[in-house]
């Protein structure tokens, strides 16, 4: 077969099909010309899903006639004045956007610049360009695009829904309003349902919050803590939320390279490691998180769309990220996410009773009654037999209850239900503490902090403790032996298919050797080989502490209650257990006044 050079029109369809996925990356490549303008206010109208009509406006700098020709052709740009690929600094870079777009669509181009008396126009329709003209508009640039892959038909087969090729707009959107609070965005879809983000005040970080607040919704704001973190010449910034704020997907995850929007597995991975010892295994934290570094550290250039990096020192972004988001959890302390006890207010709301025997209008006055009812059934209320009696918990003999506790965090403890959950008052509500996950998270903290400081302390047991079990996982025990010691756990194999410990982690003591033994024995026929087990830990680690905390049905004492809440305060990430559960449930007053229609 004979080579040729491919025709400019097949060449620019070809292109076309690389940058030009589907409506969301034009709207993507349209709204980034419009923030590389320096637009203030960027609009954004679509109909059909982006199939019929794409419409970007914005107020920026505008073009001129002879830059309106210029931009519609390949490789035309004004973002790279000095051609140098490694210190790419905008938006867009390659100048192939509009070509392709026009190549596959009827595009049209409005643009005046600021000073101009008028606005010019160009249009493009399936790669012919049309003579500029004039038009109206004010400052800024409007551009059109409408039939979609018109001259591609076989590309229209491959989209989606017109309501998936909606919500993947304005998931593009939205990425990019979250990198720029200081624009205003607005997308109108024709559902009756449009985004509206207005510019910032210029609050830096408070402008951030609230911008994130309203594209990733009222829980994330409420329950994010800042991400502060510099390292050489990277640095890094924005919101991560509390390990109790979480999901089963990772949708909720925004990440921004030198202001991007990016979906790269190094940043990913990093995020992911860092909630390693907080999350329970299949959900997914919340967080916008924007690095910036030097554009020659890293290379934007390795994807058409742009949606993925590479950076030079990898390592070292990875440590900059876990790190920083490990220490603002640590500084969270006991935290846990107030949407934890919005689901326990939900749950908690009056059911409507089943009808009464006499119609529904006796079932409402029961159900509720005037105030003026209450009024007269006061002056008819009756002393019940033993309520004039005092209870256990105001006799004489009773202990007094310490005031001062309510001031803290936690408050004080009041009482301990089904020996499992520990009910204490605080100031303004009460909080509801799950004794076995709080205890949880608190030896394993401890056990953490012994270990980075030379070993974890050790009790020798009197008696030798002698498990039973399989012969594969009691040899697969005895050959760890060393990584377990350095855990504190002292085994030896005892005969075939046995094992005898005859040291335990101090901080275990009273706790379920022969459980945890076994536990071990699993994760090692999990890992499938003994040396990677120092890889793990602290998962090792996590697997102790549920072993040796306390567990659901001991009776505690107040002294012992308090003692749990007062430890809970000084705990980093004490608001979640080892597996990413709540650790307890804070409920103010006010809402639990609601629950009784007192307000």
């Amino acid at each position: 077969m004979i080579i040729r050079r491919l025709p400019e029109g097949t060449i620019n369809r070809i292109a076309a099909g690389e940058v030009i996925e589907r409506p969301a990356s034009v709207v993507k490549e349209l709204v980034e010309n419009a923030v590389d303008a320096g637009a203030g206010e960027i609009e954004v109208q679509v109909a059909a899903g982006g199939r019929e009509l794409i419409r970007v406006q914005d107020d920026g700098r505008g073009m001129s006639g002879p830059e309106l020709q210029l931009a519609i052709e390949r490789h035309a740009t004004s973002k790279l004045p000095g051609d140098d690929l490694d210190h790419i600094t905008s938006m867009g870079f390659r100048g192939e956007a509009l070509p392709s777009i026009g190549a596959v669509a009827r595009l049209s181009l409005v643009s005046r610049p600021e000073g101009q008396d008028e606005a010019l126009e160009i249009r493009v329709e399936g790669g012919h360009v049309q003579p500029l003209r004039p038009a109206a508009l004010r400052a800024g640039t409007r551009v059109e695009v409408r039939d979609l892959f018109f001259r591609t038909p076989a590309r229209l087969k491959f989209l989606k829904s017109e309501r998936a090729e909606t919500m993947a707009i304005s998931d593009t959107v939205r990425r990019l309003a979250m990198a720029f609070p200081q624009i205003g965005f607005r997308l109108a879809t024709g559902s009756g349902r449009d985004l509206v983000l207005p510019a910032g005040r210029g609050e830096g970080a408070g402008d951030a919050l609230t911008r994130l607040g309203a594209v990733m919704g009222r829980d994330f704001a409420d329950n994010a803590i800042p991400i502060e973190a510099v390292g050489g010449e990277m640095r890094l910034s924005g919101f991560a939320g509390l390990p109790t704020l979480n999901r089963n997907t990772a949708t909720a995850q925004y990440l921004f390279v030198n202001g991007r929007p990016v979906r790269d597995r190094l940043l990913l991975g990093a995020l992911r490691g860092a909630y390693a010892d907080v999350l329970a295994s299949g959900r997914y934290p919340m967080a916008a998180l924007f690095l910036d570094l030097p554009p020659a550290d890293v290379d934007v250039n390795v994807h058409p769309a742009k949606a993925e990096v590479r950076f030079r020192d990898a390592g070292a972004v990875r440590g900059l990220i876990v790190g920083a988001i490990r220490r603002a959890l640590s500084e969270a302390g006991h935290m846990s996410a107030t949407s934890v006890a919005d689901g326990v207010l939900e749950a908690l709301q009056p059911r409507t009773l089943p009808p009464m025997a006499g119609g529904g209008a006796a079932n409402a006055s029961f159900i509720r009654p005037a105030r003026a009812d209450f009024a007269r059934a006061e002056a008819f209320h009756a002393p019940l037999p033993g309520l004039a009696e005092m209870s256990a918990d105001t006799r004489s003999d009773a202990e007094p209850l310490p005031e001062a506790d309510r001031d803290q965090p936690l408050g004080a403890a009041r009482a301990q239900l089904h020996e499992t959950y520990i009910i204490a008052q605080t100031r303004d509500g009460l909080v509801i503490v799950d004794q076995h996950a709080a205890h949880e998270r608190l030896v394993y903290e401890r056990m953490k902090a012994s270990l980075e400081e030379g070993g974890i302390a050790r009790q020798a047991l009197l008696v030798p403790e002698v498990i039973e079990l399989d012969a594969d996982d009691a040899e697969r025990l005895g050959a760890a032996a060393a990584d377990l010691a350095a855990l504190g756990l002292v085994l030896e194999p005892f005969g075939a298919g046995a094992v005898a410990v005859r040291e335990i982690p101090a901080l275990l003591s009273g706790g379920d050797i022969a459980g945890l033994v076994k536990d071990l024995a699993g994760d090692l026929a999990e890992e499938g080989s003994a040396e990677r087990l120092s890889a793990r830990m602290h998962e090792t680690l996590s697997t102790m502490a549920c072993h040796g905390s306390v567990r659901a049905g001991r009776r505690l004492g107040p002294e012992e209650m308090n003692a749990l809440l007062r430890d809970m305060e000084r705990t980093p990430r004490s608001g979640q257990c080892n597996h990413g559960r709540p650790t307890y449930v804070e409920l103010r007053l006010a809402d639990i006044e609601k629950l009784f229609g007192r307000r």
